[in-house]
């Protein structure tokens, strides 16, 4: 394998994903959203946008404060619908029939396929810029500097994006993180992003100090010296005083080894996306070992009953939607393995705090279980099938979420009647219609389960930290 060969392959899988994507009306949706999303980027003295503040004080609103409001908002916060649209994109299937038994080298595919993902997010930054111009010109104090405004945003927000097709490329490059398990993973990569930088807040500028910050955020708010106690915030908050301070941001900017660490990010994201070509392994069946099977077949549904051969011609259903619902909540916690967890979930609620534990834990066991039967059940070919029934698919999806509503009450009875109080019911019931929503929302607008298990997984974290 030369470097030539490499080079050959990348180019022509760089062509060839960007002509998948050019084709997709999905993009289209991705680059407006930066134009339609700027307006509620940037906080107003009205209360609406995201507050990005330091000492409890908004900053005023100068031409390189809005680039940075505008950088930090996709560096930290909107990197999941990032990662949605990646992981559910019109290049969500390949040819890896073909591809996994050719002679072509991994590690050019990866990186054309890596350059293309990179490709769209920085062409979804470009118009968030341009919508940035406009928005400066509405609301800049003070002469509008183009250049202000994009240097800042771009220089925070685009080694994120890479990073996030790097991080897409090593998930997509293992069997068991192409699935459910690499949501979790990135979900997991994507907290710890956002925590970690607030602990080197107080330490002087450096580059090993700014290489703790991948979203990019903390020295352009906090300056070159240390914070010193003074909290920083970004996001909603009630606790911010009336007024606008001035903010320097270019002093954070100019700080010893924050630039330099925006250019190591970018260059950790391209060797992690030459190693996601290089521990790439072909969808095969994974082998098992002698335990895999017996506990398979212990955690696997039961075997249905035995057909009787004389047994009577069936009589017509008295009530068919109670029926429907019955198949649905039974098709919700199909598999030993859910029931059991089941179990676990109801027991861990009659101990101890039900808020903190209970709670969050028959939550993330009702988010796994809903979003895998609600992607299985709105899978276009399936769907097709469905439509010819006697009960067509809205029927089938309201039958869902009383489903998900019974699941939710059972889970929280008998932390109820151990408590002798409504409040774990009403609690975990409340979770439950949301969860029970947002899956079969998400999984009729995208036919798969990733969209509701990764914004369900995000819903339920705010859940356990509020």
């Amino acid at each position: 394998m030369t470097a030539a060969t490499v080079a050959t392959v990348a180019r022509t899988s760089l062509a060839t994903s960007l002509t998948r994507y050019s084709r997709s009306w999905g993009l289209w949706l991705l680059l407006l959203a930066g134009p339609v999303g700027a307006r509620f980027m940037v906080a107003r003295d009205d209360g609406s946008g995201v507050q990005i503040a330091v000492g409890r004080h908004l900053p005023v609103i100068t031409s390189s404060v809005l680039g940075v409001s505008l950088g930090i908002v996709v560096s930290a916060l909107l990197l999941p619908i990032g990662f949605l649209y990646l992981r559910s994109n019109v290049t969500r299937r390949q040819p890896w029939q073909i591809e996994d038994v050719s002679a072509a080298p991994r590690v050019g595919m990866a990186m054309g396929r890596f350059g293309a993902d990179a490709a769209v997010l920085v062409a979804m930054l470009g118009t968030l810029t341009v919508a940035g111009w406009f928005l400066g010109w509405l609301i800049v104090s003070g002469p509008l500097d183009i250049v202000g405004i994009s240097w800042p945003l771009w220089l925070i927000a685009a080694p994120s994006l890479i990073g996030l097709a790097a991080v897409h490329r090593l998930l997509d490059s293992q069997p068991v993180t192409r699935r459910g398990l690499g949501d979790f993973v990135f979900f997991i990569l994507w907290m710890a992003s956002i925590t970690m930088p607030a602990a080197v807040a107080d330490l002087p500028s450096s580059l090993v100090t700014n290489l703790y910050d991948f979203p990019g955020y903390v020295r352009p708010l906090v300056g070159s010296a240390p914070l010193e106690g003074q909290d920083f915030m970004v996001g909603n908050s009630k606790d911010v005083v009336p007024g606008r301070v001035p903010l320097d941001v270019m002093a954070g900017i100019r700080a010893p080894g924050y630039v330099a660490s925006r250019a190591v990010w970018t260059m950790v994201a391209l060797a992690i996306a030459m190693l996601a070509g290089l521990i790439y392994r072909p969808h095969v069946e994974p082998r098992r070992g002698r335990i895999g099977p017996a506990l398979a077949r212990l955690l696997a549904p039961g075997a249905p009953p035995a057909a009787v051969g004389d047994a009577p011609s069936a009589r017509p259903v008295t009530a068919p939607l109670l029926g429907l619902v019955i198949g649905e909540f039974r098709l919700v916690g199909a598999g030993r393995l859910f029931k059991l967890l089941a179990l676990g979930a109801a027991g861990v609620g009659m101990v101890g705090d039900y808020r903190h534990i209970g709670s969050p834990a028959a939550l993330l066991l009702l988010i796994f279980g809903l979003v895998a039967h609600a992607g299985r059940s709105e899978a276009r070919g399936l769907l097709a099938l469905t439509r010819t029934a006697a009960l067509g698919p809205w029927a089938r999806r309201a039958a869902f979420l009383m489903a998900g509503f019974l699941w939710a009450a059972l889970l929280a009875l008998p932390a109820s009647m151990v408590r002798i109080s409504p409040e774990p019911l009403l609690m975990t019931f409340a979770a439950g219609v949301v969860a029970a929503g947002v899956a079969i929302s998400l999984a009729t607008l995208s036919h798969s389960a990733f969209a509701g298990r990764l914004v369900l997984l995000v819903m339920w974290y705010a859940f356990l930290s509020s």
